[in-house]
């Protein structure tokens, strides 16, 4: 059986590559094509609905959004049968790859941007949007990645402003850091497989109204 959901990765640090080796039952198909962007092309020619996710600043948390996306998409889908129905792929964190992410853009259905809620976060992410995202006219969200309750409202309140003042597209739902998170590419699980406790149900709760307030519940 097709899986529903296809996970990609253009970019060259291969992070997702190294991430998904060490998971014992992928719940989607997977492959890393940073050699081979010609590849993408074939997504055009496929029904799925094909997500970019991208921002040039490295260490926004891409690979985990991308990662987590597909697992709980493939997840609200199981057992529907419908085939393939969600793309989404991992870009580069850096200037040097651009070309790389153009050719992730030009077969995009959306974009979604994650942005962590700190200062340094702020212009390369604007570049992303504004000299790379934009000009494509794809429909894109900001999301506010990595937030640590702990750390209070000010940063992320901020951020908020920020994002609102440029007027981008802004996801309601926030992505809370977790040390769950951290640990899961070494310990070679997705949202959909942490332990049963209180903290990753609360992380996987993030995912799943991300996925749900983007529409990621089907074929539209």
């Amino acid at each position: 059986m097709t899986s529903s959901v296809y996970v990609v990765s253009i970019d060259p640090q291969a992070s997702t590559v190294w991430w998904a080796d060490r998971i014992t039952d992928l719940p989607f198909d997977f492959s890393q094509e940073h050699e081979t962007p010609e590849n993408l092309k074939v997504l055009q020619d496929l029904p799925a609905k094909v997500h970019v996710v991208c921002n040039q600043k490295g260490g926004v948390g891409k690979t985990t959004s991308t990662l987590n996306l597909g697992a709980v998409v493939s997840n609200v889908l199981n057992g529907q049968n419908r085939g393939l129905q969600h793309v989404f792929i991992d870009t580069p964190g850096s200037l040097q790859d651009e070309n790389l992410l153009l050719k992730a853009l030009a077969v995009a259905d959306d974009v979604i941007v994650p942005m962590p809620p700190e200062p340094l976060a702020f212009d390369p992410t604007a570049r992303t949007i504004e000299k790379v995202v934009q000009p494509t006219g794809l429909p894109y969200r900001v999301v506010i990645n990595n937030w640590d309750p702990r750390d209070g409202v000010v940063d992320l309140e901020q951020t908020k402003e920020y994002i609102d003042a440029k007027a981008w597209p802004r996801a309601q739902t926030v992505l809370r850091r977790y040390k769950v998170h951290t640990r899961a590419a070494a310990e070679g699980q997705v949202v959909t497989q942490y332990p049963k406790n209180r903290v990753a149900m609360e992380a996987r709760e993030d995912f799943f109204r991300l996925a749900l307030e983007l529409g990621y519940g089907g074929q539209s």
